[in-house]
């Protein structure tokens, strides 16, 4: 089961959110099928992902959780205004708008890279909206120019458009540079944010606009917003991925009540490459707020 909700985010941009579970059951409530006492959760991708990514995750939460997962502007089925703005703001305020149409708050946020940041930030801005947060693999030091080039590089690499879904799965899995050992779940991952156009598949997101929404982060550190957070927050990090244990384990510190987790033989996409792990990395921190 997928369905999708209709949220109208910042600026009127037109927002995907997508159910992918059947609702937990609890009563009537604003939503058919649900209650106010079903605890909510909003999970928020990371830059060039999409909603889809947390398909399985939000299946597992539904059994006790109205797990609800956003395609954020520029991404997966939201509108992807030419013109729009691609700040943290922006994004920022999209998910405090998705909180408050679905009903879901106060609700337990769980992100993934730029979605962790959202997520952080937005938890800073509204703690009346958010009772937990889960970060996943995103830092919070600044990642510096060298990286934005870096990526504007690699995008230009890209051998689109490609012949059939099997070379998508292949260039990311295996044949990327960025690639230091195949690895099919990434793959599989990108195989996810590709349409097939009249001449290949391509990405169902514009590049240009994933540029432009890093640049609102990679130039500024993020301590502050985290020292912010005063709802109970776990850390998550992948053994091999972009956040290091020592500043995961700064990051919890700084937190006013930080918790750590950590997933073996896990990169970046935690949650693509040991999804059972993840699963059990999160489940115990959510059932201890459900207890609070």
């Amino acid at each position: 089961m997928a369905r999708r909700i209709d949220v109208t985010g910042a600026d009127g941009v037109r927002l995907a959110a997508w159910e992918f579970g059947d609702p937990a059951k609890a009563g009537t409530g604003p939503e058919e099928g649900t209650a106010p006492d079903v605890p909510g959760v909003l999970l928020l991708h990371g830059l060039m992902g999409r909603a889809s990514h947390w398909a399985s995750t939000a299946r597992r939460l539904s059994a006790r959780h109205r797990a609800v997962a956003l395609d954020q502007r520029g991404h997966g089925r939201s509108e992807k205004p030419p013109e729009g703005a691609f700040t943290r703001d922006a994004y920022v305020d999209d998910a405090e708008a998705a909180l408050e149409q679905l009903g879901l708050g106060p609700a337990v946020l769980i992100g993934h890279a730029m979605g962790a940041l959202t997520a952080w930030q937005l938890a800073a801005k509204r703690p009346d909206l958010v009772r937990g947060l889960v970060i996943c693999d995103m830092r919070a030091s600044s990642l510096g120019g060298a990286s934005q080039r870096e990526w504007a590089e690699w995008f230009a690499s890209w051998p689109v458009p490609f012949a059939a879904l099997a070379d998508v799965r292949k260039w990311f899995g295996e044949d990327d540079p960025w690639v230091e050992r195949p690895n099919p779940a990434r793959g599989e991952f990108y195989a996810e944010v590709m349409a097939e156009s009249p001449d290949g598949w391509r990405p169902v997101f514009d590049p240009d606009q994933m540029l432009r929404s890093r640049e609102t982060w990679v130039y500024d550190a993020h301590w502050e917003e985290l020292a912010q957070v005063r709802c109970p927050a776990l850390v998550v990090r992948g053994l091999d991925g972009e956040l290091g244990r020592a500043e995961a384990q700064e990051m919890v510190r700084v937190l006013p009540r930080g918790q750590y987790a950590e997933v073996s033989d896990a990169g970046h996409l935690v949650h693509y490459d040991q999804p059972e792990a993840w699963l059990a990395a999160i489940e115990p921190f959510l059932d201890s707020l459900d207890g609070e």
